[in-house]
């Protein structure tokens, strides 16, 4: 039998751990025995990386879809859209509404269509 360096409880000699104050013994230590908050230490750190890999990810995909958008929104209009000269004015406000609108886009009133 040995005794725990720390508290002086006797062990047996093939123990890892002090019993009673957990603190690795001799034998332990010659097996490199990890203590139970190791396993979820190295479990941790492993997560963390792996979140900052998914982040990373995460960050090239948002900005390469803003990119797209930003392009997309920087072209010159579609020929829908030019072919939308048309309006409507509201008889409300005055405002000019697109010729598919039915509420005006200024005052909410419902507009009078072209027809």
């Amino acid at each position: 039998m040995v005794y725990c360096s720390k508290c002086g409880t006797q062990i047996p000699d093939d123990a890892y751990f002090c019993a009673r104050c957990g603190t690795k013994t001799e034998a332990g230590k010659t097996a490199h025995a990890d203590y139970p908050t190791d396993a979820l230490r190295t479990a941790l750190y492993q997560t963390g990386i792996e979140l900052e890999k998914a982040f990373i990810f995460a960050a090239h995909e948002i900005q390469t879809a803003f990119n797209h958008v930003n392009e997309e929104m920087h072209q010159k209009p579609s020929q829908n859209s030019s072919q939308q000269t048309d309006i409507i004015i509201c008889t409300n406000c005055g405002a000019k509404n697109p010729s598919d609108a039915i509420f005006c886009g200024c005052c909410g009133k419902k507009l009078q269509s072209n027809i």
